[in-house]
């Protein structure tokens, strides 16, 4: 079964209607044998979704107010149409509202619309749940701004009359834009909640708009209502399967519109909150605090990965161990701090040189390792010996009190041919690296060696 879903309508023939046209989609139905035992039963069943009558909009709040119950989705089915049930109902806490008699697709695309939206949330808070778990401290709350409202309108002076009603009962920053404008939107001015037009320029351009907005990064996540004036029934279930959060159908209503933002962007900000704090607990666990690189865990894993991307595309790929030479008499002679500030400079100055498709990572104290996709032979030889100089034609200067720090980096080389070379394991090819890295301490320091070559 696709869900659990548990169906209070008002009245019996309603609930019947319901049942079938869910379970005809595969959902599994709870039916209560009154509206009064719906909070009951939510509580006991956690169902995945619930359906109310307009009637019973007490129970809808109850459920809200329940910790137990309170993210669960709830659809409310009002009778005939009616802006004031319709708020009173958002009001209560209900997630969408539907209009009797409804059309079966419209119902299912709301069901599957919330569904995706509770399911994509609790992901989110199972893997900062995991996270927290490891350890890992919980990032500083930032500054809470006013959201972001986009206004989309199919003509300048719609735009005005929408912007002006929705900034009289929304304490968030209102603007109107074009659909070019708000599709050049960047992550730093990018909107919280964009609100389309049904049919801008040409019957469907909103929809098509909806497309081109979750296919670029800074507008992925915007919360996107759509205003359908036409009311067309077959708006409601293109807009949602393709990315939208809510149709509104009718005339421009502010009230309304402004209840569904104030919910859309206060989920928006709260995922947005645990994406960050994830990938700030990631980074803890995956990012070398000193130095800003990869840290060993995450290198063996990519390492891991551009090998087998090298065996599948028979393409060659690079493998580079690089020790900084002595770095015991830094720390001895300058002091530790000296030698994490040398550390540093060190990843600032590979960082620098090296490709964005490599992989470049702190292995260990003073070593350091580089995965290179792509690279033969030749091309490891260019570029190991250019990482050589960096590190050894300019001293370093630490600010710690002391002149320039002369400091070189050996570096062991393995190259794997792909398909048609020698075929070694990864393990092999990092002792055969680290083999070529001994070589070249042992030849005299700075200096590069290849796996069964010669020092360059």
């Amino acid at each position: 079964m696709a869900g659990r879903i548990l169906i209070a309508d008002d009245t019996a023939t309603g609930r019947i209607r319901l049942k079938v046209d869910l379970g005809e989609a595969r959902y599994d139905t709870l039916i209560a044998p009154a509206p009064g035992a719906v909070v009951a039963m939510a509580r006991e069943a956690r169902p995945d979704l619930v359906l109310l009558g307009a009637g019973s909009l007490t129970h809808c709040a109850a459920l809200k107010s329940d910790p137990a119950t309170r993210a669960i989705p709830v659809i409310v089915l009002e009778g005939a149409p009616c802006a004031a049930t319709r708020r009173a109902a958002l009001r209560a806490g209900a997630d969408e509202v539907l209009t009797k008699p409804y059309a079966a697709p419209g119902l299912l695309a709301v069901v599957r619309a919330l569904l995706r939206r509770r399911a994509t949330h609790e992901d989110l808070a199972r893997r900062h749940d995991s996270a927290a778990g490891l350890g890992f401290a919980e990032p500083r709350p930032g500054f809470l701004r006013p959201g972001r409202v986009t206004l989309v309108a199919p003509t300048p002076a719609t735009g005005l009359a929408w912007m002006r009603g929705l900034r009289a009962v929304l304490d968030h920053d209102v603007t109107c834009r074009t659909r070019g404008e708000v599709l050049g939107a960047t992550s730093e001015v990018a909107p919280d909640a964009v609100v389309i037009a049904a049919d801008l320029d040409a019957p469907g351009a909103g929809l098509r708009l909806i497309s081109d907005l979750r296919s670029r990064g800074a507008t992925r996540r915007a919360a996107i209502v759509v205003i359908d004036t036409a009311d067309d029934p077959a708006t409601l279930p293109m807009a949602l399967d393709i990315g939208a959060d809510a149709v509104i159908g009718g005339n421009f209503d502010a009230e309304e519109l402004a209840l569904r933002l104030e919910v859309l962007i206060d989920e928006k900000r709260r995922a947005d909150a645990l994406r960050d704090g994830l990938e700030a607990r990631l980074n803890l666990a995956l990012i070398d605090p000193l130095t800003g690189l990869y840290n060993r865990r995450y290198a063996e894993t990519q390492m891991n990965r551009i090998a087998e991307e090298a065996r599948a595309s028979g393409q060659p790929f690079a493998l580079m161990l690089l020790d900084l030479d002595r770095f015991k008499r830094v720390n001895d002679c300058y002091g530790h701090m000296t030698g994490d500030a040398v550390l540093a400079e060190t990843a600032r100055r590979l960082r620098a040189n090296v490709r964005e498709v490599d992989l470049l990572a702190r292995y260990g104290g003073e070593e350091f390792v580089i995965a290179m996709p792509a690279t033969d032979l030749a091309s490891a030889r260019i570029a190991a010996d250019r990482l050589r100089r960096v590190i050894a034609e300019r001293p370093f200067r630490t600010g710690q009190g002391h002149g320039p720090i002369p400091v070189t980096m050996s570096i062991g080389v393995q190259v794997c041919a792909g398909p048609d070379g020698t075929g070694e394991a990864l393990g092999a090819m990092m002792r055969e690296a680290d083999a070529a890295l001994y070589s070249s301490k042992a030849a005299g320091r700075n200096l590069v060696t290849f796996a069964q070559g010669k020092a360059a």
